[in-house]
């Protein structure tokens, strides 16, 4: 019986605690986000934004939620009824778990595997099919286009996504996300600059910068962010696979839509600029946690999603196809040449740097 608890009960109940407070943690860092994203858009417009619930608007995310949870929730007569239901607990629950692995700080994760890398993408893989069977569940034509354009558009450049992860991993050699980060404590910056402190010049955004790019215009497609956002076109498919949907279930689709989007924010904070390292490591900088750090660069990925989201115009769907197969597939297929070419002749790199 000692041992039961000792070996499963107690570190059960600790990763059941870290998991609440992640999960506590996120949801209202997601629904501040989403305050932002209306904040930074209407000042683009020159618009207030949200100003009325609480102050400066803090609340609006919170009212929104109560407003979405009392209203009364509509399924069509036609609708396959229990797909119709599980199609958003299925995008919202595979969105959340991807968060498991994913430390805000060096030990701060609910699991920190050394196969964290593969876990992210094999889950945010498994985000299309709650996409698809809403889509397909509503039994009506406007959400199933929007399905099939969500599907094509997430395999699309998933692919591109797969092979800027598989560079980094090459420089690295490791598929634990804190290997990752360590390794941008020594980078080109202290290559070039001998006796220089380890600083933001050693993070991967600058010896991978095409990487950086692709990942990021990809990390937008991957996840139906403008100007990518074709499958909830609404002059042409009113809310793409959404339309049939209200009340909880639309919220649920929503919040994993922003959980992914948090998701790859934060993996472009892990994979290219350091993660919960500081700017530069020195006082003050090194004095302010790691998980402070962590949350800032998150939030300055998500305020260039923002940016892009309310300054460039929306893509055809066919150019939104061409760019993803035509133009990232080869340019990261042969990053990986390339990559994997300087360091077999360098030498630097492909060493992992703990555990």
């Amino acid at each position: 019986m000692d041992g039961f608890i000792s070996t499963y009960l107690i570190p059960g109940l600790i990763m059941a605690g870290k998991s609440v407070l992640l999960l506590a943690t996120l949801l209202t860092l997601i629904a501040y986000l989403l305050y932002a994203d209306r904040k930074v858009w209407a000042a683009v417009q020159m618009r207030r934004g949200p100003n009325v619930v609480g102050p400066w608007g803090l609340l609006q995310s919170f009212a929104d939620f109560l407003k979405f949870i009392f209203k009364e929730p509509i399924i069509p007569s036609a609708a396959d009824k229990t797909v119709f239901l599980l199609a958003p607990l299925a995008s919202t629950v595979l969105a959340l778990a991807a968060w498991a692995v994913i430390p805000v700080n060096e030990g701060w994760a609910v699991a920190d595997i050394n196969v964290g890398v593969l876990y992210v993408f094999a889950i945010s893989s498994l985000e299309v099919y709650g996409v698809i069977m809403g889509g397909w569940a509503s039994n009506s034509k406007y959400p199933f286009l929007g399905a099939l354009r969500s599907a094509a558009q997430m395999v699309s450049y998933e692919v591109s996504v797969g092979f800027v992860i598989i560079t980094v991993l090459l420089v690295v050699g490791s598929l634990n996300f804190t290997d990752i980060v360590l390794a941008q404590t020594e980078g080109l910056g202290t290559m070039l600059i001998p006796g220089m402190p380890n600083s933001f010049l050693d993070w991967h955004w600058l010896v991978l910068f095409p990487m950086f790019v692709i990942f990021f215009i990809s990390a937008l497609a991957e996840t139906n962010r403008p100007p990518f956002d074709l499958p909830e076109a609404e002059s042409e498919l009113v809310a793409g696979f959404m339309v049939e949907y209200a009340s909880t279930p639309y919220l649920l689709f929503m919040l994993g839509e922003y959980v992914a989007i948090t998701l790859m924010c934060a993996l472009t904070t892990l994979l290219f600029l350091g993660g919960w390292l500081p700017p530069v490591d020195i006082a003050p900088f090194n004095w302010v946690p790691g998980v402070v750090w962590f949350v800032l660069k998150v939030c300055f990925v998500f305020f260039m999603f923002a940016m892009v989201k309310a300054i460039v115009p929306r893509y055809r769907y066919d150019q939104l196809m061409r760019l993803g197969w035509k133009v990232f597939l080869p340019l990261s297929l042969a990053a990986v040449a390339i990559v994997a070419f300087i360091l077999q002749l360098t030498g630097w790199g492909g060493v992992p740097v703990a555990g």
